[in-house]
């Protein structure tokens, strides 16, 4: 215990300390939500790849999916590593850091606003983000409850206000800096807890072969009557499986909280480094968990699904480790939970700050007022999720968890394909734009209320969520073609910041 306690003591000195020595760069609005657009590769990776992997990955979603799907739920960490990092990085990074620097815009809902002249998609993008953003704020925290349960014997009540408390010390002193450099710190630490802990599960088996071969030898007839098939290439449900790489893998295109990671790049060789190290943290990270998780089954005889749910598999996983290690899991999960606590509240106080207050509520609001205003509504985001934590834990009401399921597919539904047609393509119009804000999280709020009425491949809100992503795509562009034209020197002009000529060093360009 002394051990476990020294260790998270150690955890949160550093990352308030952080946030103080930031400070000298959170002193103005574009250094607070940006770090004045001047974060390099390693900073940007990792804050890209700790906001994507929470904890409500590693206890929830690598539980579930490998209960399910068995060795095969690896493909979910191997599209999260290809789909979700490397390619996002490949197709969005370099556009969005040009495109919103040339529009001044410092949040996705102010891009939509810049990029197509709307203040009402402005408004309607921020409306998304506060709706679906605050229950995925306060989901956070339930990935924490039996962990802490298992190595320390205290009040899940108590976890959340710790967390909270230290998270929004850091992120109010230090700013989008101090996050990144924390979720630098944070990253390194999931990345070695990661390792260490699939090994040592592993090991507890006799080792990959030896659990490998049990794994082979469970059968359940209620999945599949095929033998073995949980130690399959693609599991007993290829189909629904799929359906979670691109809810998981796709959807990270569309969410402010990640997409806004671009905004800050220094330079365009801190994006060509970024992409390699994201990637290769999301193998190691997305892909540790999600293989960790296809051996639950092997756990079985300590695992009750009907009475614990699936967020007891990970942590009935862990229980026979040694303390030390346990105390690293428990770092492991505060650290991942923390980075993404972090930048969710970062965006949706910027976010409701700058696209909703600002010009609309309070009409002349200067740099200080705005730097002001973000941080109080950091502390007003933070509270509301505690409260909806701590309600959802007390009352069991499965209405937040609910909604936490469907905010990842409203969101990224809604924002994902205006948001790359309007980098990539120059007949976008605000009609598509609109259409796919409606469309997205109206399927989703639809999925969540008339579930039974949906087709039943729907009514899973990981493929209701898969399908408003690709359904987007569609739409943007059937939409934009029959809707008014935008100005044709105003999109010239928006372009135009791609047509810009630079000299570059040899070593970067063999043209002369």
């Amino acid at each position: 215990m002394i051990i476990k306690v020294l260790m998270l003591l150690l955890f949160f000195a550093v990352m308030i300390g952080v946030g103080f020595y930031c400070h000298k760069h959170a002193t103005d609005v574009d250094g607070f939500v940006l770090g004045g657009r001047s974060v390099g590769p390693w900073l940007s990776a990792f804050a890209y790849g700790t906001s994507y992997f929470s904890a409500v990955i590693f206890v929830g979603y690598a539980g579930q999916f490998g209960w399910k799907y068995g060795i095969a739920s690896t493909w979910i960490g191997i599209g999260n590593a290809l789909l979700g990092s490397m390619l996002a990085w490949r197709v969005l990074g370099r556009r969005t850091r040009v495109m919103t620097q040339h529009l001044d815009s410092a949040t996705m809902p102010e891009f939509f606003g810049k990029r197509f002249r709307s203040g009402n998609l402005k408004i309607a993008a921020s409306l998304i983000v506060f709706v679906f953003m605050i229950p995925y704020t306060a989901s956070l925290y339930n990935g924490l409850s039996r962990l802490f349960g298992m190595a320390f014997n205290i009040d899940y009540t108590v976890c959340i206000f710790v967390m909270a408390i230290l998270t929004g010390i850091y992120v109010i002193a230090g700013g989008y800096m101090a996050t990144a450099i924390n979720d630098f710190i944070q990253g390194i630490i999931m990345l070695f807890g990661i390792a260490a802990v699939v090994l040592a599960v592993l090991n507890v088996n006799g080792g990959f072969i030896a659990s490998l071969d049990g794994l082979a030898r469970i059968s359940d007839e209620s999945v599949s009557q095929t033998p073995g098939i949980f130690a399959s290439f693609f599991g007993p449900d290829p189909v629904n499986l799929l359906g979670v790489v691109i809810l998981t893998s796709l959807g990270t295109w569309g969410l402010p909280q990640m997409v806004q990671k671009f905004y800050a790049i220094k330079s365009e060789r801190s994006i060509t480094k970024g992409t390699i190290i994201s990637t290769l943290f999301a193998i190691v990270v997305a892909g540790g968990c999600y293989f960790l998780g296809g051996f639950g089954r092997l756990f079985s005889d300590s695992i009750d699904i009907k009475a614990n749910g699936y967020d007891s598999i990970i942590p009935a996983m862990l229980s026979s480790l040694s303390p030390v290690l346990i105390g690293l899991v428990v770092i492991l999960v505060l650290s991942a939970s923390m980075s993404t606590l972090s930048s969710l509240v970062m965006t949706s106080a910027s976010t409701l700050t700058i696209d909703v207050i600002k010009g609309s509520i309070v009409k002349k609001m200067d740099d200080k007022k705005q730097l002001l205003c973000i941080r109080l509504l950091i502390v007003v985001f933070i509270a509301i999720s505690v409260v909806l934590a701590i309600v959802q834990y007390r009352s069991n009401v499965t209405f937040i968890a609910q909604l936490m399921g469907v905010s990842w597919g409203a969101m990224a539904g809604a924002f994902l394909a205006p948001f790359l047609y309007g980098l990539y393509w120059k007949k976008t119009t605000k009609g598509g734009c609109m259409a796919s804000f409606i469309f997205g999280a109206g399927f989703m709020i639809y999925n969540m209320i008339f579930r039974s009425t949906l087709p039943q491949i729907l009514q899973s809100p990981i493929n209701a969520g898969a399908f408003t992503m690709l359904a987007g795509l569609i739409i943007v562009p059937i939409v934009s073609l029959i809707t008014k034209k935008p100005d044709d020197e105003f999109i010239k002009e928006t372009f135009a910041c791609y047509e810009k000529k630079i000299e570059v060093h040899v070593t970067s360009s063999l043209e002369e």
